[in-house]
């Protein structure tokens, strides 16, 4: 078996024309654009990339916003003087404070103080609390919510395949993507089994997944002897390796073995990264509509 390559550059191409579609009735109707504003304390050179790519990307929907750079100096005060700033300003819908922050400062205090309405991360306390209680309205993780469009899409190409009563398998268990997407795919009345690095016989808890989503951040964690035939594999790690003197990046799954069993499977890159970022942008879009 050859599994069908889920192409998320393609996907996240579709997701930022319906965000710009959105973004133009939504000025035509409001009189502004949605307003995206992030915070990039420090000098980190992947978070700069990252920043760069967000910036670039709300800009090519009609979005408006600023890049708040900080120097890595910047005091705990001064950061929650700039999110309370962003607050207050109506013309501002979504804050995204990049991570990681420079050492010494209260990441949980400096998320917290983004508003939930304008928490286009869904990292905000209220947000993950109405994910987890199964209510609908609240933010949803970028990355989790992009992967749960990548299944849907993959899904369509496989006969007879729903989500109703599949075997959901997350590998990795943080609050940015393992804990969401487990909460996505039960609300989605799939069997959801959360597992870890640590946990026994990965690889047979592994083989008992339609899905199986990986996010641990470790090369080459889930082998060909991981996967079910027929499975559609998610890749959310983002690792690099050196490959004949080049750094390169990879997954957590070893893609050429993976591929050889799986019904689909996302690349690494070209999968869930592009669609983080989409998600952002529909966020965004979503957090400017309650606000009118």
């Amino acid at each position: 078996m050859t599994a069908q390559l889920i192409d998320g550059k393609a996907i996240a191409e579709v997701v930022r024309r319906e965000v710009a579609a959105g973004v133009a009735a939504f000025k035509e109707k409001h009189g502004r654009v949605p307003g995206l504003h992030v915070i990039l304390a420090g000098e980190d050179p992947a978070s700069a990339v990252y920043v760069r790519n967000k910036e670039k990307a709300a800009k090519e929907v009609g979005m408006a916003g600023e890049v708040h750079r900080l120097p890595a100096t910047v005091s705990r005060e001064e950061l929650l003087d700039r999110i309370r700033v962003l607050r207050e300003d109506r013309s501002v819908d979504g804050i995204l404070v990049q991570l990681p922050l420079p050492k010494g400062l209260p990441e949980d205090e400096i998320l917290d103080a983004v508003p939930a309405d304008k928490d286009v991360d869904g990292f905000h306390p209220l947000n993950a609390g109405l994910l987890a209680s199964g209510r609908p309205g609240g933010m949803v993780p970028c990355t989790p919510f992009g992967s749960m469009r990548l299944i849907d899409e993959a899904a369509k190409s496989i006969p007879g395949f729903s989500l109703v009563g599949a075997h959901a398998v997350v590998v990795g268990r943080s609050n940015i993507v393992g804990k969401p997407m487990a909460q996505l795919l039960l609300a989605r009345h799939a069997t959801v089994t959360i597992a870890h690095s640590r946990t026994k016989d990965l690889a047979a808890i592994c083989r008992q997944a339609d899905v199986l989503v990986v996010a641990v951040g470790r090369a080459d964690l889930v082998g060909k002897d991981h996967v079910k035939p027929g499975a559609i594999v998610i890749d959310v790690g983002m690792n690099r390796r050196d490959v004949d003197g080049k750094s390169k990046l990879c997954g957590d799954v070893d893609f050429a073995g993976a591929s050889t069993v799986a019904g689909a499977i996302t690349p690494v890159p070209g999968g869930v990264g592009p669609m983080t970022i989409a998600m952002l942008l529909a966020n965004t879009l979503k957090a400017a509509e309650r606000h009118g």
